[in-house]
């Protein structure tokens, strides 16, 4: 009572929280999810991913069999000869793909030129900025005073970084791109063409892979900061064991035991690409697409985009301060929402408890307002 009487009753829901109770009948909660699948299927979804690493290491190939179909940036361009830029180049290409109902705009981001000179010093610099940029372009959208009902998301859930199947240990530019973008993007790594490593090699190699990875503190997707339960972490801690993945791509089918398989053709048999016991690809697939494909649109929205947006508004609340950011070329400040303009009408102040003043001190006004109001008595 003596508790009461001081602070004042306290709501049971903040007491004790949410409490839990029995449904006397069906209620029809649950068809929410059929309402958001019909959604889901009426306006589509989008998904952007970026892939990065040296050039002949099966880039482009392994996105055609992840989607199975020709959705890869030399695909859309047959016939044309590839040569190597002498800077980084990020090139994306932009399909829209449907499965059962379900259209998926699927943006893929390309990075010919990245480790491919002599002086590969700053190569992540063009990646940064670009991954920025689409960050700094939704920022935009968002803090616009009429914006759009839906705003273009271009940012990328997923980079796939291909590692080359070397057989040693993470070189000092493997290291050092996946120490940077892991801080502002999902970074997936990959051991590209694992078919050339024997399964001894492939199991030493992406030992050494994640000690590496442990002794530079790279956080690479799925983090252990951002598991929410104990289920996904008990899912993730799989995941983790498994990373990088050893994969194979193709995109030809061959006949194995009268059925059709993507796989490559060798002379003492066929790879097959969709087969556990040949390589990780069924793994990346999973991952990128079947189990955490949301997961990495939530983690890039609230956790990446979350920090660039914090930081950037912080910096725009700073005035005369010049955009620094790690990218070679800074984004422009934002712009300010407009300010209201003060009310000049008087009767729509709000009055002092001592209103209406004494005679001696009424303003000007407040005598025309009282001749206005005899005349129209």
């Amino acid at each position: 009572e003596e508790e009461e009487e001081e602070g004042g009753a306290v709501p049971l829901s903040m007491a004790s929280g949410p409490v839990g109770c029995q449904l006397f009948g069906y209620v029809g909660i649950e068809a929410v999810l059929d309402q958001m699948k019909i959604k889901t299927m009426k306006t589509g979804f989008e998904f952007n991913i970026m892939v990065v690493g040296q050039s002949g290491l099966g880039k482009s190939t392994m996105v055609n069999t992840l989607f199975k179909s020709k959705v890869s940036r030399k695909s859309s361009q047959p016939g044309q000869e590839e040569r190597i830029p002498k800077t980084v180049q990020l090139q994306s290409i932009t399909h829209v793909i449907e499965e059962k109902g379900v259209k998926m705009k699927l943006t893929v981001t390309d990075t010919p030129g990245f480790g491919d000179q002599i002086n590969n010093e700053n190569c992540w610099d063009p990646i940064i900025k670009y991954i920025n940029e689409q960050y700094e372009r939704y920022l935009r959208e968002e803090i616009l005073i009429t914006r759009k009902r839906k705003i273009p998301d271009t940012r990328v859930h997923g980079c796939v970084y291909f590692v080359p199947p070397t057989g040693h240990w993470l070189r000092p530019l493997d290291l050092e791109f996946m120490r940077r973008l892991s801080k502002i993007v999902n970074v997936v790594p990959v051991i590209a063409k694992a078919d050339t490593l024997t399964l001894e090699e492939r199991a030493e190699f992406k030992q050494r892979i994640q000690e590496d990875l442990k002794s530079n503190a790279i956080s690479v997707y799925p983090q252990e900061d951002f598991d929410q339960d104990p289920e996904d972490r008990a899912l993730n801690d799989r995941i983790r064991e498994k990373i990088p993945f050893a994969v194979v791509g193709a995109d030809q089918e061959h006949q194995v035991n009268g059925k059709r398989v993507l796989g490559r053709k060798t002379k003492w048999g066929i790879i097959e690409v969709e087969n556990p016991a040949h390589c990780e690809f069924p793994l990346l697939r999973d991952l990128l697409i079947r189990s955490h494909l949301q997961d990495l649109k939530d983690i890039t929205h609230n956790v990446h985009y979350e920090s660039y947006r914090v930081r950037r508004l912080n910096e725009s609340n700073r005035p005369g301060l010049r955009w620094h950011t790690a990218a070679s070329c800074p984004p422009q400040p934002l712009r300010r929402a407009r300010r209201l303009r003060p009310l000049p009408s008087p009767a729509l102040m709000i009055h002092p408890p001592s209103w209406p003043p004494a005679p001696s001190s009424r303003p000007a006004w407040w005598q025309r307002q009282q001749n206005w109001g005899s005349l129209a008595r």
